[in-house]
């Protein structure tokens, strides 16, 4: 992902340096970019709250993948009591451990942000195909 392609200028360090550092699989670059007490929910998942907790989720999510990138098709705007709301709507493609390349998923993002960081982090995504045993 091309951040200076970013439409958005005042977002490009928040959303597309983010999504930035997931596509190249930086630990602790995308762990950097969360606030001390912040909230990942992930598809179904329980929310995880909080730098080491998201770490843990991260590490967990990259050790199981040989790759992901992401293609953002629409970004909009709105705030919260706390600041600026983002929407990221993109399609990922993930690679598995097994060389297999998935078809891009659909994915939605939304980012409450604070002070620059992210605050809370929602991922509205089917991930089934990733962990499916059949292509």
């Amino acid at each position: 992902m091309d951040a200076n392609a970013a439409p958005y200028p005042a977002l490009r360090w928040e959303v597309y340096g983010l999504f930035s550092s997931i596509d190249a699989m930086d630990v602790a670059a995308v762990v950097g970019r969360f606030t001390d007490d912040a909230v990942v929910r992930f598809a179904n998942q329980e929310r995880v709250v909080g730098k080491a907790g998201i770490q843990q989720v991260v590490e967990t999510l990259f050790s199981g993948i040989r790759g992901l990138s992401h293609a953002v098709t629409g970004v909009w705007l709105g705030s919260w009591e706390e600041g600026e709301v983002v929407s990221v709507e993109s399609e990922v493609t993930y690679t598995r451990l097994d060389g297999v390349q998935l078809a891009p998923l659909p994915v939605t993002t939304t980012l409450r942000m604070a002070e620059g960081l992210v605050k809370d982090f929602r991922v509205f995504m089917d991930p089934s195909p990733l962990f499916a045993t059949e292509t």
